[in-house]
């Protein structure tokens, strides 16, 4: 059985103050012990709390003060308290000492899962877990959606509650997954990795983008030479961090396939490569995974995902396009161009915007089958037959990726 965590609040602000009992209240294994309104006076007395929560908007440097004192003089947890989610503000609270940074307004359960952090007590379930799953989307080309797939893919999954989802933007010189989820954070990749000596995972956490969905963000460099500052030894560093405090960490690769790019291959446990059902791409993927043949592991890690499908109107068929490509597809994902723009023109998750369409459907059913969540018989949609003629192009890439001993399902 958890312990109840023993809570003092410190703020002048009454109405935060307020917002912050209201949502210990709903939680039985909080006790609030104590409320104060003067950070200058405040000095512990007594049997010390578990965790002192400290507002920072009403009296900042005075704040600030108070948690780099309780960090030196006390051994109770100190959690930074805020309606911002400026990085610089969350910096200045974890350098003085905070365990962490709670962005109101926030749930009882985010709420206790902070103070259970701050407090030291970081062995309740779901906290921290010890297993992660780390997925890796890539496209086989430019354009055929993989941002929007890794995007919603990491909402769908951050919408149960008991998971804690991060999805890292790897396209470090015109990444817009921030733009897919409505989102401005100045804190980025290169900010973490230009400070990776000292960075750990309390640092790593607090530096990310929340979304209200409950999916936190790491966004790319904002200027384009920054994202030479990102190395593929820090990328590593970051990757490990992350599979320590998420259940689920989703990348979206660049399409460049750089060496940060191929990093994250090897850190990931799944790499969906996205395609579509035209010559460009499945040309792509054939190389792609040719090129993935002499790195240990790589193979067996790869799902081939058709996006956009639509049976009654492709010229190639899925069955062709398999024997062209050496394996079978894992997903197929509906084509439906309106409700997609949409979403990503309003900021807005399909999971949020368009929750009862057939696209948001398959996605939802990928995101149980891959975590192991139900649906063990699902399958892609049953394959069309009478392949047209693909003439000698694709007899090329077919018989060369018979002689080089292409990758087979």
């Amino acid at each position: 059985m958890n312990p109840v965590l023993r809570t003092v609040i410190v703020d002048r602000d009454s109405v935060l103050r307020q917002e912050l009992r209201t949502a210990l209240s709903e939680s039985q294994l909080v006790q609030l012990a104590g409320e104060n309104a003067d950070c200058s006076g405040f000095a512990l007395a007594g049997e010390p709390p578990d965790v002192v929560l400290v507002g920072l908007d009403s009296e900042p440097d005075r704040a600030l003060d108070l948690i780099h004192r309780l960090a030196r003089q006390s051994r109770c947890g100190v959690c930074a308290v805020s309606r911002s989610n400026d990085g610089q503000l969350v910096l200045r609270a974890i350098r003085a000492g905070a365990k962490e940074f709670v962005t109101l307004p926030v749930t009882a359960r985010e709420l206790y899962a902070a103070l259970r952090s701050a407090s030291g007590r970081d062995d309740a379930p779901g906290i921290r877990p010890h297993t992660s799953l780390t997925l890796a989307v890539a496209g086989a080309a430019g354009g055929v959606g993989s941002t929007s797939l890794a995007v919603n893919l990491a909402s769908i999954l951050a919408a149960a509650p008991d998971r804690s989802v991060v999805l890292v933007d790897l396209d470090v010189t015109l990444g817009d997954a921030d733009v897919y989820l409505d989102m401005n954070h100045e804190y980025t990749l290169a900010d973490l990795t230009q400070n990776i000596s000292r960075l750990d995972s309390e640092l790593l956490r607090r530096s990310l983008a929340r979304h209200k969905s409950g999916l936190y963000l790491l966004p790319r460099p904002v200027e384009l030479g920054d994202a030479s500052r990102v190395t593929e030894e820090s990328l590593r560093r970051v990757f490990r961090l992350l599979k320590s405090s998420y259940t689920h960490v989703v990348a979206d690769l660049s399409k460049a396939y750089s060496p940060l790019d191929m990093a994250a291959l090897e850190c990931s446990d799944v790499i969906l490569l996205v395609t579509q059902l035209d010559l460009p791409c499945l040309r792509n993927a054939v190389r792609l995974l040719k090129s993935f043949r002499p790195i240990p592991g790589l193979l067996d890690k790869v799902k081939l995902v058709v996006n956009r499908t639509m049976p009654d109107k492709e010229s190639i068929r899925l069955k062709r396009a398999e024997e062209i490509v050496g394996r079978e597809f894992f997903w197929q994902i509906p084509n439906d161009y309106r409700v997609m723009i949409e979403a990503r023109n309003n900021g807005v998750p399909l999971v949020t915007e368009a929750t009862k369409s057939e696209i948001t459907h398959s996605l939802t059913n990928l995101a149980r089958v891959l975590v192991g969540d139900g649906l063990p018989g699902a399958k892609p949609a049953a394959r069309t037959a009478n392949a047209p003629a693909l003439g000698k192009w694709f007899g090329f890439w077919s018989s060369a990726g018979s002689r080089s001993g292409s990758p087979t399902a």
